[in-house]
C-alpha cells in the first residue's frame, strides 16, 4: 500500500495533506511511522499529526540516513530523468506513472529503503 500526493507547491499545508492521506491507507488497528528529515514543513508546530502516524525525525544533514532520498533517485534513474516534458500535466502524469510502477513491486522499495540496523522482528 502506497499513499502520494503530487502537488505544485510544498509546506505545512501540503504536508498536513500527504499525513491525511497516508493516515487514510493505514489498515484499521495499526500505525504508520514515517522516518523524516528536519524540513520546516514536517516539524512546524502547525502541523496535525494524525493519531495513527508517528514521525520520527533523522539528524540534521543526514540524507543517507533517509531512505526516501534512494526511493527518490531509484524513480528518476529508472522512468523520470533524460526526458523532455512539455506541459505540467506531462510532468505531473511521468511522477503518479513512476510512483504507480515503484508500487507494483514492493520487493524494490525494500531492497532501496531496508537498512540492517532497521531490522526488527523480521528476518
Amino acid at each position: 500500500v502506497g499513499a502520494a500526493l503530487a502537488l505544485p507547491y510544498i509546506g505545512t499545508d501540503a504536508m498536513r495533506m500527504h499525513l491525511d492521506e497516508i493516515s487514510a491507507m493505514v489498515a484499521r488497528g495499526s500505525h504508520a511511522v514515517l522516518l523524516l528529515d528536519r524540513a520546516g514543513w514536517h516539524t512546524t508546530g502547525n502541523l496535525t499529526v494524525p493519531k495513527n502516524v508517528t514521525l520520527i525525525f533523522l539528524p540534521s544533514r543526514s540524507p543517507e540516513l533517509n531512505p526516501v532520498e534512494q526511493i527518490w533517485q531509484y524513480l528518476r534513474s529508472n522512468w523520470l530523468s533524460n526526458r523532455v516534458f512539455e506541459t505540467y500535466t506531462e510532468i505531473i502524469d511521468a511522477a503518479c506513472d513512476a510512483w504507480r510502477r515503484l508500487l507494483e513491486n514492493p520487493h524494490v522499495i525494500t531492497s532501496i529503503a531496508m537498512r540492517k540496523w532497521a531490522h526488527i522482528g523480521q528476518a
